[in-house]
Formats: structure tokens, C-alpha cells, sequence
């Protein structure tokens, strides 16, 4: 392949709800470039974007697939990318990289719950959008529907640049405004026949060309200028306005395909290399530095990894966008995150399966590498005069579902780690993390059918059979009022026995709260635990009757115990003990025996002090259609949830409450069900709070027969 220069590339990414066609148009795209010579089809399993053996079987993606073509001297990287929501870590990763989003939008059921989450996804990132309205070779395919959605949920900036002469069956023709021409498609799809418009189009695509014209001219004051001096644009001034209006997001084209029969693909094709924008058109990327990569290709490289796969014969696959610089075969770079050296000993332009050896990438490319030693996603590769160099990270979306994971035998305990390991690589909106508290591996995810998928690779690819299971609670316990114990620890059995006597006072910790007065405190140790609050430990023993030496011994003992609440097990937190008193042995007393000590004292001390569960509260907002709200409300109040607050954005509701962590499990399937996959939510960790007496009820009976089973 030739090296292509900054002006000769465009990076677009192939967004839109799951069904709308982005693999068959990513199909048919690379069949106008030349690099296949056949089109595949989803129903055959032989398309070169789902070609993994989950989405074969699965029949739609799971995983987002990095493409290329070359059209009239410019090389196209595509990026396919999947159109369930639970996948949306992969549409990020690619709008962070992609300089055009192109939205795909089903013509027989126009604005989805997938072009709205995608729609949110791009905004968010300041991506331009271009819309493609495809399968209009459908019967129930309507342009002018599509069209009207799109104008009232994204705003009258949404503007068609091409409309379909005769949609449903028979489609074959489009109206191109810019143009002023019709496009005939030969049966079988290919290159269109370029007509005059029919005579009683004309006036339609002639006001349309209209309306487009002051829309571009609206993207910059010089070309507005222009607009009303001559009352329109020339050719020229209508391609740099309409670029400007896109780059800004300020103008969001319309057009139309058939993707399976493979009409509107060539005029598509032509639409972006002429007026989308090529990498050094946007306005860069930063460092966490604040310094500005704008795709020149004279600067020190930096390029940044943006997703990592495993393939079979190939290993491990290092995805990269250049962003300054160039990237050749044998260079030598260096990890701006860790510092490590790498090395690019095969470099290649990816298709799917189809790979061809690249020599130079310049500044603004998509390429692959194999073989790098210490480099995951979101790592930035430099040359060594800009080693240190760190591009602003891609921000993934917080999991929204929790599962706690296990191997079906113990005996795979070992290689399921690793397996773990591995998969958060190449997938980072999975989250793995073994919780020393709960005793369970947590793995985070972006709903079930996410964490489905997941373990299908483990089993299928890993040979490593799992299950599932809800997580535990992270309870917390505490106390609410003040109450003294007393603890002797001896113990005797020929020669040197054991004994500590201990006397405590406990009472509950508030943030600036009045000592106690009842014993002088010689000496306060503060400990913020790990998990939340504080043990204030204070040493109030007068007239030697504990040894300075065994007060270690005593606190080790109650930290302990604290690890492992009296009530259910549970870490306990926010609490002040107060030693006053005790006994020694000249002979017996040793370290051991005022750990014991000290750590029973407590035990007692926390049963007598109107022990408490806390639970974790959670922030969550709900963001639904406006008629689904009545059925949210009544479902969130069912798990205990305090509303905060309501707002809107454009024609959804959002809900603001605080919900118990306990209430929320499987939310996402809930919500899916209730919304028809319309609603989106996400949660955030706000504070503790006191079970309700009923629920606290219920766990101490459930930690007791526990208990029970492990005796």
C-alpha cells in the first residue's frame, strides 16, 4: 500500500442502533474500494467486519472491527462499531479516534433507542455527525418520517443532502441536491448512472440546495458575506462552508443508501472523501500536559492505542491513531506511561482478517501493530525526544452492572485469574477486582448481555467453565451509643501461661466531637480505616495497671475485630475506644494474651452499644422517555429509593434519587424491560446510611445461619 499523506485520509466510524446495517454498508464500502471482490452478507456468516466466531454465531457485533479502503486516492478507515449499548465502551473508543461519526439509521423505523445513545455518545465527545438513512429499498421504508425524527430529536441543523426519488420496493434512483442530478443504480447495486432530475423534482431539489447553501454559509462569516452579496456560493465556497458546518456541528447532512442491494454507496463514498475532514482539519488532540497533537506530520510521534484484540496465529493486536509524527517499520519507541521501549517490528493496515504490511503510517492514520512488549489501551507511544509525552486518556463509561464470578471447579481457580487477566485487556468497560472483604471476584460490566458475552469467551475460548452469582453487600457496622466491657484472657497449661485483663469504654465517632471526660486520655491514636471512617484509639490508663508495651497488642486485636464486624462480619467503622483499665501478670501477661484480650473486650463492648448495619447508598440517575416516568417511579420506590429531583434533556426525563446498592441488582435488565431498551442510568457511590430495622433483622438472621453451615 502507498503511503498516504494527512490530506488523504478520513477516519469515519460507523455508529446507530443494532439492525440499522452498519456491517452490510461497511460490506458494500469495501467492495466500491476494491478490497474485496465479492460482498459478504450477515445471514451467510461471511462478512469481513463480523467474522469472529461469537458474532457469526450471534449474527450481529459484539466487538468493534477496524476496516480500510482506497477510494480516488485517499485510504478510508472505517470502523465498524457494535449497536447494542451494553458494547458502547467500543463506539468511545472509536469516536475518540474516528474524525466523522456516521450515524445509520433504519428507514423503516427511523430515530431508535440505539441512534439516541449513540447520538448522546457523539455530542458528549464533540464528534460531527453525519446521518444515513439506509434500508430504503424496504416497503415500509419512509425517508420523509426519518428525515422529520431526526429534525425533532436533533434539531432543524439536521439537513438533508440527498433524498430517495423511489423508495420501498423497486428503489433504485436518489435526487443528489448538491449536484442538482439524479443517480440511477443498475440492479445489483455498482455505480450510478448520473441524470438530469426529473421535471417535477426540480423545484424540490432546488429549494433544498437552497436551504443547504445558507446553512453552509452560516458556518463562517466570510463565506456569509458572500451569501449576501451574490445571495448564494459558489462551488467551492459551498464545499469549504459545508466542511466548516460539519467540523463545528454546526450542520448535520443527510443522506441515503441501500446498503444490501448496494445503492448510494459510491455517492456515500464520494460524500466523505469531498466533505468530511481529513485529520489535520479537526482541532487535535491534548496531553495531559495541555499540549495540542494536531496530525503534523514534521512533529516528534505520538500515536495512541486505542483497542486491543487477541487473535488466533497473530496474538495479541495493538490498534494505534497517529497523532503527530510517523510511525515506520523497525522504529523504536518509547511508553509515555510506563516508560517502557517498543519496538514496532510488524505494522499493518487491518480488515477485518485481511492484513497488508504497512512500512509508514503518517500523522492522522489507523494502523495495527503485533508483538509489543508492555502496552495496553489508552497508552501513548512516542519518539524519544517527546518520551514522556502522555495523549489525553479515552474516558470509558462506568460499569452499570456488578456480578460476582467463580470457576464450576476449584481446580480452575488458577488459570480463571488469568483468563480475567486477559479479557480486561482487550475489553476496558470490564472491571475485575478480587474483594478481600466479600471473599468474591467482582466483575463490573455494561449489562448483562455484556457480561453474557463475556462468559461465553471464557468457556468457549479460555475452556474454563463459570457462573455467576449476586455479589454481597459491602455492609458496614457501627455504633450508637456509648457502653463499657471488661475482658480476661488467661489461660494456663504447665510453665509460662497467658494473661491480660482489659477494661474499654467505646462510643460512637462523629466528625468534631467532644472527647470523653469520664477517664483522663494520656495518648489518641487516629486511624482512617481503608474502607471508609475512622477508629479513634485512646490510651486512658493511670497508675501503670497495663504496660505502655501491650497497648500495640491491644489495638491489633480490636483492628481485627474490626475487619470482622460482631454482627454480620462486615468491616465496622467510626468508633472510639477508650482503654481505662486493666491487669498484668508479672510472668504470663504477653502480647498474645492482650490481643486476645483486647479483641473480645471490644466484641462485648460492640454487642452493648446499639450495634448498626450501614449500607452503601448510591446516586443514580435515570434517564428515560417522558411517557416511561410514572413506571420508573413506582419501580425505584420499590427498592427503597429517595427521590432527589427531576430534569430534562430534550425529550427524556431524568430522574436523580438515591438508591440502597442491595436494590440494584440486575437494574439494567429491569429498566430494559420497562423502557423497550429506551432508558440509560448510571450510579455513583454517595455515602452509608443506617439499614431500616426490618432489613438489619433479616441479615443477622442470615449471617447466624451462615454461621451454622460453617461449623
Amino acid at each position: 500500500m502507498k503511503v498516504y499523506k494527512t490530506n488523504e485520509l478520513r477516519n469515519i466510524v460507523l455508529i446507530g442502533g443494532a439492525k440499522s446495517g452498519k456491517t452490510t454498508l461497511s460490506e458494500s464500502m469495501l467492495f466500491e474500494c476494491g478490497l474485496i471482490n465479492r460482498r459478504g452478507a450477515i445471514e451467510d456468516r461471511n462478512t469481513v467486519s463480523d467474522y469472529r466466531e461469537i458474532e457469526l454465531e450471534r449474527e450481529n457485533s459484539v466487538s468493534s472491527t477496524v476496516l480500510y479502503g482506497e477510494y480516488k486516492g485517499h485510504k478510508i478507515n472505517i470502523i465498524d462499531a457494535p449497536g447494542f449499548d451494553d458494547f458502547i465502551g467500543e463506539v468511545v473508543a472509536a469516536l475518540n479516534v474516528a474524525d466523522t461519526a456516521v450515524m445509520v439509521v433504519n428507514g423503516q423505523n427511523g430515530v431508535e433507542v440505539g441512534t439516541e445513545i449513540n447520538w448522546r455518545q457523539a455530542k458528549a465527545l464533540n464528534s460531527p455527525v453525519v446521518f444515513l438513512v439506509n434500508h430504503l429499498e424496504h416497503e415500509k421504508s419512509s425517508f420523509e418520517e426519518t428525515l422529520r425524527q431526526l429534525n425533532t430529536q436533533f434539531g432543524s441543523n439536521v439537513v438533508p443532502i440527498q433524498y430517495p426519488l423511489n423508495e420501498g420496493h423497486g428503489f433504485n434512483a436518489i435526487i443528489d441536491v448538491l449536484q442538482q442530478k439524479m443517480l440511477k443504480y443498475p440492479e445489483g447495486g455498482g455505480k450510478a448512472e448520473v441524470l438530469d432530475i426529473p421535471a417535477d423534482h426540480k423545484d424540490k431539489a432546488e429549494e433544498m440546495l437552497n436551504t443547504l447553501i445558507e446553512a453552509a454559509a452560516e458556518s463562517d462569516e466570510t463565506l456569509m458575506e458572500s451569501f449576501f452579496e451574490n445571495g448564494t456560493l459558489t462551488a467551492d465556497e459551498l464545499k469549504k462552508g459545508l466542511k466548516l458546518g460539519i467540523i463545528s456541528r454546526g450542520l448535520f447532512p443527510v443522506l441515503c443508501v441501500a446498503a444490501k442491494p448496494n445503492y448510494g454507496v459510491d455517492a456515500f463514498l464520494d460524500f466523505v472523501v469531498n466533505y468530511t475532514a481529513a485529520p489535520d482539519e479537526m482541532p487535535g488532540r491534548k496531553t495531559t500536559e495541555d499540549k495540542l497533537l494536531t496530525c503534523n506530520s514534521s512533529d516528534p510521534t505520538s500515536a495512541l492505542i486505542f483497542k486491543t484484540s487477541v487473535e488466533e496465529h497473530l496474538g495479541e493486536i495493538s490498534f494505534f491513531k497517529v497523532y503527530a509524527g510517523e510511525v515506520t517499520e523497525a522504529m523504536d519507541l518509547v511508553n509515555g506511561v510506563n516508560n517502557s521501549k517498543e519496538r514496532i517490528s510488524q505494522m499493518f493496515a487491518v480488515a477485518g482478517k485481511k492484513r497488508e504490511k504497512l512500512e509508514k503510517v503518517s500523522a492522522g492514520d489507523i494502523a495495527a501493530a503485533i508483538k509489543l512488549k508492555n502496552v495496553r489501551t489508552n497508552h501513548t507511544l512516542n519518539s524519544p525526544r517527546n518520551s514522556g509525552d502522555i495523549i489525553e486518556s479515552i474516558k470509558f463509561p462506568a460499569p452499570k452492572i456488578t456480578m460476582a464470578v467463580k470457576a464450576k471447579s476449584t481446580a480452575d481457580d488458577e488459570k480463571l485469574g488469568a483468563a480475567l487477566v486477559e479479557l480486561q485487556k482487550v475489553d476496558p468497560t470490564i472491571t475485575i477486582e478480587y474483594s478481600k472483604e466479600l471473599k468474591q471476584i467482582i466483575m463490573r460490566g455494561q449489562g448483562e448481555l455484556h457480561l453474557n458475552i463475556a462468559k461465553w469467551h471464557i468457556e468457549n475460548i479460555e475452556k474454563i467453565m463459570i457462573e455467576y452469582y449476586a455479589p454481597k453487600i459491602p455492609y458496614r457496622e457501627t455504633i450508637t451509643k456509648s457502653a463499657k466491657s471488661m475482658y480476661r484472657h488467661k489461660k494456663q497449661s504447665g510453665g509460662a501461661g497467658q494473661f491480660g485483663e482489659v477494661h474499654m469504654l467505646i462510643q460512637p465517632y462523629t466528625e468534631g466531637m467532644t472527647p470523653q471526660t469520664e477517664f483522663p486520655i494520656r495518648g489518641t491514636e487516629t486511624h482512617d480505616l481503608a474502607w471508609g471512617g475512622k477508629l479513634v484509639f485512646n490510651n486512658c490508663i493511670v497508675g501503670g495497671s497495663i504496660d505502655a508495651r501491650f497497648m500495640p497488642a491491644i489495638l491489633k486485636g480490636i483492628m481485627e475485630k474490626i475487619e470482622e464486624g460482631p454482627l454480620t462480619g462486615s468491616y465496622a467503622r467510626d468508633i472510639v475506644v477508650n482503654i481505662y483499665d486493666g491487669k498484668m501478670h508479672p510472668v504470663d501477661s504477653n502480647e498474645l494474651a492482650f490481643k486476645l484480650a483486647g479483641r473480645n473486650a471490644f466484641k462485648e463492648a460492640f454487642k452493648n452499644a446499639g450495634p448498626k448495619i450501614l449500607e452503601p447508598i448510591y446516586d443514580v440517575e435515570v434517564m428515560v422517555p417522558g411517557d416511561r416516568m410514572g413506571d420508573i417511579m413506582t419501580d425505584l420506590q420499590g427498592r427503597r429509593a429517595i427521590i432527589m429531583g427531576m430534569d430534562s434533556e430534550g425529550n427524556y426525563q431524568i430522574v436523580k434519587a438515591k438508591v440502597p446498592l442491595a436494590e440494584m441488582n440486575r437494574y439494567s435488565t429491569t429498566l430494559s424491560s420497562i423502557t423497550s431498551g429506551s432508558g440509560t442510568y448510571s450510579l455513583k457511590f454517595a455515602e452509608y446510611a443506617m439499614v431500616p430495622g426490618d432489613v438489619q433483622t433479616a441479615l443477622l438472621k442470615a449471617y447466624e445461619e451462615q454461621e451454622k453451615d460453617d461449623e
